[in-house]
C-alpha cells in the first residue's frame, strides 16, 4: 500500500459538476482530493481487505440471528423495547439489504482491522462506484498513471443486480433529506442503478411521506408506498410520529429494520464476545462492563449512536489526544482498543469497503490530517498497480 503524488486533471471541477457530484469541494476545502493516489497489489485487496470483509459480513449476519432469538442483545445494544417487533419482523421475512460499508484500519502491513460498520445510511458511493471509476479511466488516457491500473470497483454493476433481485420490474420510491448536498447525490445515484434495473421510480423528501385511511404509507400523489429506500437513519424513523405505523403498514424499507441491530457500534463488542481474538477485530467493550478495563488507559471511545465520526475520542495513557463534537452518547459508550491509522506523509486514511447483497465489491479511501476521519475528511481515488 503506497499513497502516490501525482498530477491532478485540469478539467476534474467540470467533470464533477457535468456528473452531478455537487459537493466536490465544501466551505472553500477539497473533499474530493486527486493530488495523489493510494496504490494496492492485486493481493493486498484481494486477502487483506476483500476475504475479510465477506467474513466479517457472515459474522454480522450470525450476531442479528442472535440478537432475534436473545432480547438481552437488543438491550445492551439500547434498542427501545416498543420497536422490537418491528425488527424480528423484518428479520423473519427476510427483508433485503442493499449495500453497507466496513471501515478498517489497514496499511498493507498486517491484517485489516475493523473500525465500524455503516450498514444504515453509508454516503460516499456515488464517489467511490462511478467518479473514482472515471479517474482512473482519464488518469490512464493522459499518463497520470501506469497504462494497465486496476481497481477494486464493481458497485455500480453490482448494485444494478441487486435491484433486479430485490424488485423486478417494481416500483420504488427514494426518500430523504434531498437538501442535504451529500445525501441528495446518494439518493439520485441510486435512483439512476433502480430505473437501469428496470424499476420504476418515485423520489420524494422523507417529511412528504403521508398516511391514507388504511394506515398505508402514500406518496404526494396518495400512491401507496411498496417499496422504499430510506437515506434516513432508523433510530431517527423509529422516533418520528409515523415510526409506530411502521410495523403495521405493508411497506418494505431499504435498508430493512433489522439493519437497526448492526447501525449500531455496539455490535463491536458483541462481536469480539463472539468472535475472540478474530485477526480482523479490535478487542471492545461497553463502557459500563467490568471487562473494560482490560483495555487500560489508551482506547477509542464511541457513542452507541454517532454518524460522521462525531463525539468519538481518541484516549492515551487517561488524555484526550483527539476528540470530535456532536450531539450523541446519551444512549451510551462502548471502548475500543486503539489501532492506530497509519500515516502517510502526515494523513490518516480509513479503508472503506463495499459489500452489494452479500458480495464484497468495492473500496474507498477518505484521509484526514486528524485520526478521526469526519464529515470533511478527504476522498481520495485508488489504484491496484
Amino acid at each position: 500500500m503506497q499513497r502516490i503524488v501525482c498530477p491532478e486533471r485540469n478539467d476534474w471541477q467540470t467533470t464533477a459538476e457535468n456528473a452531478g457530484f455537487a459537493f466536490h469541494t465544501l466551505d472553500g476545502e477539497r473533499y474530493w482530493d486527486e493530488r495523489a493516489y493510494y496504490a494496492f497489489t492485486l493481493e493486498e485487496v484481494e486477502q487483506g481487505i476483500e476475504a475479510p470483509t465477506g467474513e466479517i459480513h457472515s459474522m454480522c449476519l450470525e450476531l442479528v440471528k442472535r440478537a432475534m432469538n436473545d432480547e438481552s442483545v437488543l438491550r445492551r445494544l439500547r434498542i427501545p423495547q416498543a420497536c422490537w417487533p418491528i425488527l424480528t419482523d423484518s428479520w423473519r421475512r427476510g427483508d433485503a439489504t442493499l449495500y453497507g460499508r466496513f471501515d478498517f484500519c489497514f496499511s498493507g502491513q498486517g491484517p485489516a482491522k475493523l473500525l465500524e460498520y455503516n450498514a444504515d445510511t453509508p454516503t460516499s458511493l456515488f464517489e467511490a462506484a462511478v467518479f473514482q471509476w472515471t479517474w482512473l479511466e482519464q488518469a490512464m488516457e493522459r499518463q497520470i498513471i501506469p497504462n494497465g491500473a486496476d481497481q477494486f470497483n464493481s458497485i455500480h454493476d453490482k448494485l444494478i443486480a441487486r435491484w433486479r433481485e430485490i424488485a423486478p420490474n417494481g416500483h420504488l420510491h427514494l426518500t430523504g433529506l434531498y437538501e442535504n448536498p451529500e445525501d441528495a447525490v446518494t439518493l439520485n445515484y441510486l435512483e439512476d442503478t433502480a430505473r437501469q434495473a428496470g424499476l420504476q421510480t418515485t423520489s420524494l423528501e422523507i417529511e412528504s411521506i403521508g398516511v391514507d385511511s388504511a394506515c398505508q404509507f402514500v406518496d404526494l400523489d396518495d400512491r401507496r408506498i411498496e417499496l422504499a429506500f430510506k437515506l434516513y437513519p432508523w433510530e431517527w424513523m423509529l422516533r418520528d410520529s409515523f415510526g409506530s405505523r411502521i410495523r403495521t403498514a405493508s411497506t418494505r424499507w431499504i435498508e430493512p429494520p433489522w439493519k437497526v441491530v448492526l447501525s449500531n457500534k455496539g455490535i463491536l463488542p458483541l462481536l469480539w464476545e463472539m468472535f475472540p481474538n478474530h485477526p480482523n477485530l479490535l478487542p471492545a467493550y461497553f463502557e459500563e462492563d467490568a471487562e473494560v478495563s482490560r483495555l487500560g488507559s489508551s482506547y477509542v471511545r464511541k457513542p452507541i449512536y454517532s454518524r460522521e465520526g462525531a463525539n468519538v475520542e481518541l484516549v492515551c495513557d487517561g488524555t484526550a489526544l483527539d476528540q470530535q463534537s456532536g450531539p450523541y452518547g446519551s444512549e451510551g459508550f462502548v471502548r475500543q482498543a486503539s489501532a492506530l491509522l497509519p500515516s502517510f506523509e502526515g494523513v490518516y486514511p480509513v479503508i472503506g469497503s463495499w459489500i452489494v447483497g452479500d458480495r464484497a465489491c468495492g473500496l474507498s479511501i477518505r484521509e484526514d490530517a486528524h485520526p478521526i476521519t469526519g464529515n470533511t475528511s478527504r476522498f481520495l481515488p485508488h489504484a491496484i498497480l
